[in-house]
């Protein structure tokens, strides 16, 4: 799939997922600029994918049902979602997803599944049971009705920023840059897509680097959301490669750095928010003459995390 084949899907979502989704600000930040996607109604840009995914299925896919897997925000948009359009919807998390994020989703309409060690696992283990169901899976990423809804953010910023030289993405899946990079390609294709990632866990960033998908180290990292593998023969593989135009790794330090720094201005962030500020920061001076946006992409760090920002 290339973004060519992704750009008419974008102009479809945008027409029809504001019925649930809201359009979100963009604040000066100094000499760059925030998109505030944090204030999303369930505080993640996830909502924006996951509903057009569910727009898009037809009345008997609709009334079968679907299931998902997360790290926490795609459920939660699924969920929101899925109870607005009223379809029902279970969601498998894996251990490493949070009780607060749980019992969110579940407060939001979903089912919960508790299933594997790690987001791969309880994606793959979400994936076999949809299939022997016969309800459709929701992909955090691996879509193009997820990759398109994404790219909705875009066509805002276009309304928003409309001379944009660059942005700063943080990047899991890949569904979220891509998304945004096929839009822009199209009607922006000289403003620069950057992709970011923490040291502690770069996996696309690896698997572009080696020209394959594979289950490249990770270790810990404040970005929980971004955490995790990707799933083999992902379309995001490929568009990926095609519209960023190049990547940032950030230190945990870094990180928590700019976590802090959103958190002192009264900005609800989350650690994936955290490495697009952080990698903006670290290439500031780089961009000091060029209009930079960050996407500040969620606002809902687990209570660790949140604990770490009020210490």
């Amino acid at each position: 799939m290339s973004a060519r084949d992704v750009q008419p899907l974008i102009d479809e979502a945008a027409a029809r997922v504001y019925s649930v989704v809201r359009e979100t600000p963009v604040v000066a930040m100094g000499a760059a600029f925030a998109k505030l996607e944090q204030l999303q109604t369930t505080g993640s840009f996830k909502l924006r994918g996951a509903t057009n995914k569910l727009m898009s299925l037809d009345a008997a896919a609709a009334r079968a049902g679907v299931i998902t897997s997360s790290t926490g925000n795609h459920g939660l948009g699924v969920a929101t979602a899925a109870t607005r359009l009223g379809i029902d919807a279970e969601v498998f998390l894996s251990a490493q997803v949070s009780t607060a994020k749980r019992d969110k989703i579940r407060e939001h309409g979903a089912r919960i599944r508790i299933v594997g060690a790690d987001p791969l696992a309880a994606e793959v283990a979400a994936r076999a049971a949809a299939t022997a169901s016969g309800r459709t899976y929701i992909s955090p990423y691996n879509d193009p009705h997820v990759v398109a809804g994404q790219g909705t953010i875009a066509v805002e910023l276009m309304r928003q920023v409309p001379d944009l030289d660059a942005i700063f993405i943080a990047v899991g899946g890949g569904g979220l840059i891509s998304g945004i990079g096929a839009h822009l390609a199209r009607v922006a294709p000289a403003a620069e897509i950057i992709g970011c990632w923490p040291e502690n866990s770069p996996v696309l960033y690896e698997c572009l680097n080696a020209g394959r998908i594979f289950a490249a180290p990770e270790t810990g990292t404040l970005s929980e959301s971004t955490a995790g593998g990707v799933e083999e023969n992902s379309i995001t593989f490929a568009l990926c490669r095609e519209v960023m135009h190049r990547g940032v790794l950030v230190s945990e330090a870094e990180i928590l750095a700019a976590m802090r720094w959103a958190h002192a201005r009264g900005w609800a962030v989350e650690g994936a928010s955290g490495v697009a500020l952080a990698a903006y920061f670290k290439e500031e001076r780089r961009y000091a003459k060029r209009k930079a946006v960050v996407l500040i992409c969620g606002g809902n760090p687990s209570p660790d995390i949140a604990a770490l920002l009020r210490g």
